[in-house]
């Protein structure tokens, strides 16, 4: 009886640590399910990962069109957010070199500087006023007697072959007396560059004619009142040689030239102030003039009537 009772107590133990392991078995499976359907992002990366996949798949399958292997063009958006790519685009104008070589790129002179020679306007050179007696006012420039005794030689360096004849002149001198003459003559040496030898009545407008020589500076001017150019032949002119002069110019008078067969012929100009054709082309036809500025006269009907002073009926404009 008493075995009886025991082997009972033992099955009903046996029966509990049945019970009890099928139990914890149970609840550790649920907790492992539970855990592995909370775990993040499990679903997106399985999906993720058979997109890539397939993507890959189709891209080593299908070839490549000419087009597709261009380099894909910015978006907007992604420009503007790139500094490097902001960096990579300079302006043409912020170049050093493009500012060196348009500052330094060469520009053309101006008429006037190739044409003027030694004295061009808007220059005020320094030198020397010395005093002579003019007489009537004739000179090396072969112009004749002059009614205006306003007039000075200038010395033979910026005489220059008489390209200074016929020039206006304003001088100054130290004191701050000044006087405009125009030039009609010749100083040759000792005269120095920049010297300029006026007649007593134009030195007497600076200081007393005994003082001789002074410090001054001058420029060359445009006067107003100085009427229209005449043109004069030389005499002994004919149609198979002459000698033609331009007077009364405002400006400096660069060139001289004539209508040939053959177009206009630039004639040499003389040390005393004719400018020559030495075969008579061009004698007696029409005539243009060139000052130091570039500007151009044209003038036409004067006949070849040697040492008669013609009336052109033009002038070239103020400077």
């Amino acid at each position: 009886m008493q075995e009886t009772r025991q082997a009972a107590r033992q099955r009903r133990r046996r029966r509990r640590l049945m019970v009890g392991s099928t139990a914890g078995l149970v609840v550790t499976g649920l907790l492992v399910c539970l855990a592995l359907t909370m775990r993040p992002g499990s679903e997106d990366d399985a999906g993720r990962a058979a997109a890539t996949a397939v993507a890959d798949s189709q891209e080593t399958r299908t070839p490549l069109s000419p087009a597709d292997t261009k380099a894909p063009t910015p978006s907007p958006s992604a420009v503007s957010a790139s500094p490097s790519a902001k960096a990579k685009k300079p302006k043409a104008s912020a170049s050093p070199s493009a500012r060196k070589r348009s500052s330094a790129s060469p520009r053309k002179a101006p008429a006037a500087s190739s044409l003027a020679g030694r004295i061009r306007g808007k220059v005020t050179y320094p030198g020397v006023a010395t005093v002579y007696k003019a007489g009537v006012g004739d000179g090396a420039c072969s112009y004749g007697p002059s009614s205006d005794m306003m007039i000075a030689a200038m010395n033979t360096t910026d005489y220059e072959t008489s390209k200074a004849c016929g020039a206006y002149v304003f001088v100054r001198a130290a004191n701050g007396a000044s006087v405009t003459v125009r030039i009609t003559n010749e100083c040759p040496l000792p005269c120095a560059p920049g010297q300029l030898d006026l007649s007593e009545q134009a030195f007497a407008e600076l200081a007393p004619v005994s003082t001789g020589r002074l410090a001054v500076t001058w420029s060359l001017v445009s006067p107003g009142s100085v009427g229209t150019i005449s043109i004069r032949y030389k005499v002994g002119s004919n149609p198979y040689w002459c000698g033609v002069q331009a007077i009364g110019h405002r400006n400096p008078l660069a060139r001289l030239e004539v209508r040939t067969g053959g177009g206009w012929r630039p004639l040499a100009r003389t040390d005393y102030n004719y400018f020559l054709s030495p075969d008579g082309s061009g004698c007696g036809k029409a005539i243009r003039l060139t000052d130091i500025y570039g500007e151009q006269l044209t003038v036409n009907g004067i006949a070849l009537r040697p040492d008669v002073v013609q009336s052109t009926g033009v002038q070239f404009a103020r400077h």
